[in-house]
């Protein structure tokens, strides 16, 4: 796959009375090092028009995903363990618990995508069920879907 791809990241939150769809479509880079999936990406976190650099690493067994700048935190995610991270945002930070039950990670020449499924802890308290779909596709894959 090339270095410059197109990185669409698609979220959902199951909570007791809704669901929030988010998603995220940018300009991004892929790498694979020690057999390992790099995808890098900045978003602009549009309450502070501020910039946060991101950094998924895709490993056979483990997803890491690290966002520096306005809001900072190192998120891993392990299928049937839980780990605990701080999230520093502007407003404070908060302990969050990632649950992991889920990954499956396909890839072919064109695109490789990720989905992750995990319970969300903030403070110790079950905040919901979460779902993340995060595809990294070359420019030559959306024209042979556009076909």
């Amino acid at each position: 796959m090339t270095k410059d791809v197109l990185v669409t990241i698609a979220g959902l939150q199951f909570e007791v009375d809704s669901e929030e769809p988010i998603e995220v479509i940018t300009a991004g880079q892929y790498f694979c090092k020690n057999e390992k999936h790099y995808i890098l990406y900045e978003e602009i976190l549009e309450d502070m028009k501020a910039v946060c650099k991101n950094r998924i690493k895709i490993s056979s067994d483990m997803v890491e995903i690290l966002k520096t700048g306005a809001s900072n935190v190192h998120m891993v995610f392990e299928v049937g363990k839980k780990n605990l991270t701080y999230y520093n945002t502007p407003f404070g930070n908060l302990l969050i618990g990632i649950d992991t039950t889920k990954i499956v990670c396909n890839e072919s020449e064109d695109v490789i995508e990720l989905n992750i499924e995990y319970g969300l802890e903030v403070n110790y308290s079950h905040v919901s069920e979460c779902s993340i779909t995060v595809k990294a596709a070359t420019k030559k894959s959306k024209i042979k879907e556009n076909r």
